[in-house]
């Protein structure tokens, strides 16, 4: 099979091209300037991805598509209107691939989009399921969510076949963020003001995703459908760190503090969204993924974090 990875020299898109070329597959890497490093046979630049984006030499016999490429969160923005630039690569852009993949008899088109369309947070004891009202709530997952629509009219329209994965918070060798930063807290044994917080997130593992990415390209039941993916198994953020402590060989460091003021102190220092993130719950239930899919995480949680810290790069 010959399958496009657009974002192909990003966290996900070098893990998923190594992967499909393990088991045989052709892969055209879609990349927006030159000079990156891939997994694939094939290398295109298509530069920045938009309206305007010229697709069809990287188009050219793939039967499948697996879209990854977006414009995600910027933690200093700069732009005076990054919705209209959110909109533009990540919704606006998908369309166009999804047109030029139409033209060129691609027959599957994989979006990754983002568990974030449901919301920030998930209710206690509420996992959300794909069939729950979305609730986006920045530009980010609002552009996600606008490109699951136009891509779900456009499938309805065309015929081609369109698969949605909406994941988590991804870890993995290279994973970076303030999912890095708390790894490194971890490994060098700092205290950590988290012992008090009771919740449940999931997450999925870098190889775990790859593997779902995967079945979804193939699986004859994946066709026209959305899914939640994660690793099945999900932690609390004292869970967390205590699992990452235990894969780098450390003492996990944990002292607690009401989650009130851990609010309150981070909201005075700007990093209230962050705080919530640690402290609140975030759930998904892939049961569908499960039972048509017959999908099952293959990595737990902790052999997932060892395979980070083994193949750890610098973030």
């Amino acid at each position: 099979m010959k399958v496009l990875v657009t974002g192909a020299n990003g966290f996900v898109g070098k893990a998923l091209g190594a992967q499909l070329l393990s088991r045989g597959d052709a892969v055209h890497a879609a990349l927006r300037s030159h000079g990156a490093s891939v997994a694939a046979d094939r290398s295109f630049v298509v530069g920045p991805i938009g309206a305007a984006t010229d697709w069809s030499a990287a188009l050219h016999e793939v039967e499948v598509v697996v879209h990854l490429a977006a414009r995600v969160h910027v933690m200093h923005e700069t732009q005076t209107d990054p919705a209209a630039l959110y909109r533009e690569t990540n919704t606006i852009g998908t369309l166009k691939l999804a047109q030029d993949a139409a033209h060129a008899g691609v027959r599957r088109f994989v979006f990754v989009s983002t568990a974030k369309v449901h919301g920030e947070a998930s209710a206690t004891g509420k996992p959300f399921t794909e069939t729950d009202a979305p609730a986006p709530g920045d530009a980010y997952s609002l552009s996600k969510f606008e490109a699951e629509e136009a891509l779900r009219a456009f499938s309805k329209a065309q015929g081609m076949q369109v698969v949605i994965v909406r994941p988590p918070l991804v870890y993995g060798p290279g994973v970076k963020a303030n999912f890095a930063a708390l790894m490194r807290a971890v490994q060098r044994g700092l205290p950590l003001p988290l012992g008090a917080v009771n919740n449940l997130r999931s997450l999925v593992g870098l190889d775990n995703l790859v593997d779902f990415i995967i079945t979804c390209t193939r699986h004859a039941a994946a066709a026209n459908q959305t899914f939640l993916v994660s690793d099945g198994a999900d932690v609390s953020t004292p869970g967390l760190i205590r699992a990452m402590a235990h894969a780098a060989g450390r003492p996990a460091r944990l002292f607690p503090v009401p989650v009130g003021l851990l609010a309150s102190l981070a909201s005075l220092v700007g990093q209230r969204a962050a705080v919530d993130r640690l402290c609140g719950n975030l759930q998904l239930d892939i049961s569908k993924a499960h039972g048509l899919l017959q999908w099952v995480p293959p990595q737990p949680l902790e052999a997932g974090l060892q395979s980070m810290l083994t193949g750890a790069v610098e973030c």
